[in-house]
């Protein structure tokens, strides 16, 4: 392995700013180690570039440009996945954006795809005759669909053209499972997946991403009116203090309502949300048949396949 592999032994990176990596300083770190994690990812696998599934938002784009500080424009291709007509402005962004990176793009219409799995598969699945007075549980259905469809998309241009997947998962989505499984849950790698929300925010703004992207309200895009704060049921800048203090601090509940001075009922709520979503962050797991465990993986094994 070169150096740029992963055995490097990075200095660890202190906070001067509370609990959230802010400062000039602890973000040009910061924005360094990732640059360095990509790079080793990339050569690790022995891979040709990267994969971006850009979705016009903020997480998407300071993923691709931190790419393209890791390992060149020339090797970083975007992804632009629309689903619904309502994605068109965002995939208008992403293309922009993809463009002033110098990046390659392409835009997949994924609708026909949908509509078929909803008229086949769906169709033929539905649990129950009244499954349409349901539709916030089908949304979340079909929405778990598309996502695990982007990452088809993804999966299949890495495989063709020998590259590895970002995701662009951040810490306070991991955190509270407010992703899919074998969606956007499925990355070789995640670049920003130690930063919070407000870290990623802070990130965005030092390396000059376009203000309307960062000013964006948070959305997975499922459909039209999805909010990641209706979903979650707060907004990021109630949500990263508290999970900072209850998961990277360990403190009580009780502390941290105390301090943050929350409601304790949202607080709870979001607690729960963490302790309920344990499943998506840790792999399947097996019976542990003769002292073994579930880690299958070979050292050494392609991460391309």
């Amino acid at each position: 392995m070169g150096a740029d592999s992963k055995t490097f032994v990075y200095e660890s990176i202190e906070h001067t700013n509370g609990p959230f990596f802010t400062d000039q300083h602890s973000l040009a770190a910061v924005r360094e180690r990732i640059v360095a994690d990509v790079r080793a990812t990339v050569a690790d696998a022995d891979a040709d570039g990267v994969v971006v599934a850009m979705s016009g938002g903020i997480d998407s784009t300071l993923t691709a440009a931190l790419a393209v500080e890791a390992v060149g424009a020339d090797s970083v291709l975007g992804l632009g996945l629309p689903s619904h007509k309502t994605d068109q402005a965002d995939v208008s962004d992403a293309r922009t954006i993809a463009a002033g990176l110098g990046i390659d793009f392409e835009e997949i219409q994924l609708r026909p795809i949908l509509d078929a799995f909803e008229d086949t598969v769906a169709t033929a699945l539905e649990p129950e005759p009244d499954a349409d007075e349901r539709p916030i549980e089908r949304n979340r259905e079909i929405g778990n669909v598309t996502a695990r469809l982007r990452m088809v998309a993804a999966y299949y241009a890495a495989n063709r053209q020998a590259r590895v997947v970002l995701g662009t998962a951040n810490r306070s989505e991991l955190l509270l499972g407010y992703i899919t499984k074998h969606g956007d849950g499925a990355a070789d790698a995640y670049p920003i997946g130690d930063l919070y929300k407000t870290e990623v925010r802070a990130l965005a703004k030092q390396m000059g991403l376009p203000r309307r992207i960062v000013s964006k309200e948070p959305t997975a895009g499922f459909w039209a009116t999805q909010t990641d704060a209706d979903e979650l049921g707060a907004r990021y800048d109630v949500i990263d203090p508290l999970l900072s203090r209850l998961v990277d601090e360990d403190r009580s509940i009780d502390d941290a309502v105390a301090e943050l001075r929350l409601d304790r009922e949202t607080a709870v709520e979001i607690a729960s949300l963490h302790a309920d979503t344990a499943h998506k962050r840790a792999l399947p797991p097996t019976p542990g048949i003769g002292g073994r465990d579930g880690g299958t993986a070979v050292d050494g094994a392609d991460s391309l396949d």
